[in-house]
Protein backbone atom coordinates (compact mmCIF):
# COMPACT_ATOMS: atom_id res chain seq x y z
CA UNK A 1 0.00 0.00 0.00
CA UNK A 2 1.27 3.46 -0.93
CA UNK A 3 -0.04 6.98 -0.41
CA UNK A 4 0.04 8.63 -3.82
CA UNK A 5 -0.53 12.17 -5.04
CA UNK A 6 -1.87 11.46 -8.53
CA UNK A 7 -2.55 14.70 -10.33
CA UNK A 8 -2.41 16.66 -13.55
CA UNK A 9 -0.50 19.91 -13.81
CA UNK A 10 0.20 22.60 -16.35
CA UNK A 11 3.71 22.82 -17.73
CA UNK A 12 4.33 25.80 -15.43
CA UNK A 13 3.25 23.89 -12.32
CA UNK A 14 -0.40 24.71 -11.60
CA UNK A 15 -3.22 22.25 -10.90
CA UNK A 16 -5.97 24.86 -11.22
CA UNK A 17 -6.12 28.32 -12.74
CA UNK A 18 -6.53 31.57 -10.80
CA UNK A 19 -10.31 30.91 -10.58
CA UNK A 20 -9.76 27.38 -9.17
CA UNK A 21 -10.99 25.96 -12.46
CA UNK A 22 -9.84 22.77 -14.16
CA UNK A 23 -11.49 23.62 -17.48
CA UNK A 24 -8.06 24.12 -19.08
CA UNK A 25 -7.30 20.46 -18.45
CA UNK A 26 -10.30 19.19 -20.40
CA UNK A 27 -9.33 21.27 -23.43
CA UNK A 28 -6.18 19.17 -24.00
CA UNK A 29 -6.61 16.99 -27.09
CA UNK A 30 -6.71 13.41 -25.84
CA UNK A 31 -7.52 10.14 -27.59
CA UNK A 32 -8.82 8.57 -24.37
CA UNK A 33 -5.37 7.59 -23.10
CA UNK A 34 -5.72 9.73 -19.97
CA UNK A 35 -9.15 8.32 -19.20
CA UNK A 36 -7.83 4.75 -19.42
CA UNK A 37 -4.79 5.62 -17.31
CA UNK A 38 -6.96 7.22 -14.63
CA UNK A 39 -9.36 4.24 -14.61
CA UNK A 40 -6.42 1.86 -14.23
CA UNK A 41 -5.01 3.95 -11.37
CA UNK A 42 -8.39 4.16 -9.59
CA UNK A 43 -8.79 0.38 -9.77
CA UNK A 44 -5.92 0.13 -7.25
CA UNK A 45 -7.28 2.80 -4.87
CA UNK A 46 -8.87 1.75 -1.58
CA UNK A 47 -9.30 5.21 0.00
CA UNK A 48 -8.92 8.79 -1.16
CA UNK A 49 -8.94 12.34 0.10
CA UNK A 50 -9.22 15.84 -1.26
CA UNK A 51 -9.40 19.41 -0.10
CA UNK A 52 -12.55 21.51 0.05
CA UNK A 53 -11.74 23.49 -3.09
CA UNK A 54 -11.33 20.32 -5.18
CA UNK A 55 -14.52 18.87 -3.72
CA UNK A 56 -16.47 22.08 -4.38
CA UNK A 57 -15.24 22.18 -7.99
CA UNK A 58 -16.34 18.57 -8.57
CA UNK A 59 -19.72 19.21 -6.91
CA UNK A 60 -20.31 22.37 -8.97
CA UNK A 61 -19.09 21.06 -12.33
CA UNK A 62 -20.01 17.38 -12.45
CA UNK A 63 -23.46 15.81 -12.26
CA UNK A 64 -23.85 13.88 -8.97
CA UNK A 65 -24.12 10.54 -10.81
CA UNK A 66 -20.61 11.07 -12.19
CA UNK A 67 -19.16 10.65 -8.69
CA UNK A 68 -20.21 7.00 -8.53
CA UNK A 69 -19.20 6.46 -12.17
CA UNK A 70 -15.74 7.92 -11.51
CA UNK A 71 -15.00 6.77 -7.95
CA UNK A 72 -17.47 4.00 -7.22
CA UNK A 73 -17.85 3.45 -3.49
CA UNK A 74 -14.24 4.37 -2.58
CA UNK A 75 -14.34 6.08 0.82
CA UNK A 76 -13.32 9.72 0.50
CA UNK A 77 -12.18 12.09 3.23
CA UNK A 78 -12.78 15.77 2.42
CA UNK A 79 -10.59 18.17 4.41
CA UNK A 80 -12.56 21.32 5.18
CA UNK A 81 -13.14 23.92 7.87
CA UNK A 82 -16.71 24.62 6.85
CA UNK A 83 -19.93 22.72 6.28
CA UNK A 84 -20.24 21.39 2.73
CA UNK A 85 -23.20 19.65 1.11
CA UNK A 86 -22.73 15.94 0.49
CA UNK A 87 -22.89 14.58 -3.05
CA UNK A 88 -25.76 12.06 -3.02
CA UNK A 89 -24.54 8.48 -2.97
CA UNK A 90 -20.89 9.40 -2.36
CA UNK A 91 -19.02 7.59 0.46
CA UNK A 92 -17.82 10.80 2.18
CA UNK A 93 -16.31 11.83 5.50
CA UNK A 94 -15.80 15.55 6.16
CA UNK A 95 -12.77 16.17 8.38
CA UNK A 96 -10.47 18.94 9.56
CA UNK A 97 -7.18 19.13 11.40
CA UNK A 98 -3.96 17.18 11.07
CA UNK A 99 -3.51 14.62 8.31
CA UNK A 100 -1.88 11.95 10.52
CA UNK A 101 -5.01 10.59 12.26
CA UNK A 102 -7.00 10.75 9.03
CA UNK A 103 -4.24 8.91 7.18
CA UNK A 104 -4.49 6.13 9.77
CA UNK A 105 -8.26 5.81 9.12
CA UNK A 106 -7.67 5.88 5.38
CA UNK A 107 -5.00 3.16 5.63
CA UNK A 108 -7.40 0.93 7.57
CA UNK A 109 -10.10 1.49 4.95
CA UNK A 110 -7.72 0.95 2.03
CA UNK A 111 -6.36 -2.38 3.25
CA UNK A 112 -3.81 -3.56 0.68
CA UNK A 113 -4.86 -0.95 -1.88
CA UNK A 114 -3.42 2.53 -2.33
CA UNK A 115 -4.44 5.84 -0.79
CA UNK A 116 -5.04 8.60 -3.32
CA UNK A 117 -4.42 12.21 -2.38
CA UNK A 118 -6.53 13.72 -5.15
CA UNK A 119 -5.98 17.41 -4.51
CA UNK A 120 -5.14 20.06 -3.93
CA UNK A 121 -1.51 20.86 -3.74
CA UNK A 122 -1.61 22.25 -0.21
CA UNK A 123 -3.23 19.05 1.09
CA UNK A 124 -0.64 16.90 -0.70
CA UNK A 125 2.05 19.11 0.82
CA UNK A 126 0.69 18.43 4.32
CA UNK A 127 0.99 14.69 3.67
CA UNK A 128 4.56 15.23 2.42
CA UNK A 129 5.39 17.35 5.49
CA UNK A 130 4.12 14.54 7.72
CA UNK A 131 6.24 12.02 5.78
CA UNK A 132 3.07 10.18 4.77
CA UNK A 133 3.32 10.73 1.02
CA UNK A 134 5.06 7.86 -0.78
CA UNK A 135 4.72 8.88 -4.43
CA UNK A 136 3.99 11.84 -6.65
CA UNK A 137 2.53 10.93 -10.03
CA UNK A 138 2.18 14.09 -12.10
CA UNK A 139 0.78 14.21 -15.62
CA UNK A 140 2.07 17.35 -17.28
CA UNK A 141 -0.29 18.97 -19.78
CA UNK A 142 0.91 21.04 -22.74
CA UNK A 143 -0.49 24.30 -21.41
CA UNK A 144 0.81 27.17 -19.28
CA UNK A 145 -1.49 29.08 -16.94
CA UNK A 146 0.77 31.80 -15.57
CA UNK A 147 -0.83 31.62 -12.13
CA UNK A 148 -3.20 29.56 -10.04
CA UNK A 149 -2.97 26.77 -7.47
CA UNK A 150 0.55 25.28 -7.40
CA UNK A 151 0.95 21.55 -7.87
CA UNK A 152 2.93 21.25 -4.62
CA UNK A 153 3.58 24.46 -2.68
CA UNK A 154 6.49 23.10 -0.64
CA UNK A 155 10.18 22.76 -1.03
CA UNK A 156 11.05 19.08 -1.38
CA UNK A 157 14.67 18.59 -2.29
CA UNK A 158 15.93 16.06 -4.83
CA UNK A 159 17.55 14.06 -2.03
CA UNK A 160 14.00 13.00 -1.04
CA UNK A 161 12.72 12.33 -4.56
CA UNK A 162 13.66 9.54 -6.93
CA UNK A 163 12.35 9.45 -10.50
CA UNK A 164 11.10 5.90 -11.08
CA UNK A 165 9.09 6.19 -14.29
CA UNK A 166 8.41 8.46 -17.26
CA UNK A 167 5.58 7.77 -19.68
CA UNK A 168 3.89 9.51 -22.56
CA UNK A 169 0.10 9.61 -22.58
CA UNK A 170 -0.73 11.22 -25.91
CA UNK A 171 -0.20 14.95 -25.17
CA UNK A 172 0.73 14.38 -21.51
CA UNK A 173 4.10 13.45 -20.00
CA UNK A 174 3.67 11.47 -16.79
CA UNK A 175 6.42 11.58 -14.17
CA UNK A 176 6.45 9.23 -11.19
CA UNK A 177 8.60 10.03 -8.15
CA UNK A 178 9.06 8.00 -4.99
CA UNK A 179 9.59 10.05 -1.84
CA UNK A 180 12.06 8.96 0.81
CA UNK A 181 11.40 9.50 4.52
Amino acid sequence: MATQYFTATSLDGYIADEHNSLSWLFEVDDDGTSERTIAEFISGVGAMCMGATTYEWIAANEPPENWHKSYGNIPCWVFTHRTLPAIPGANLRFVSGAVEPVHKEMAEAAGEQHIWVLGGGELAAKFADARLLDEIIASIAPVTLGSGAPVLPRRILSSRMKLVDVAQMNQFAQLRYQLAD
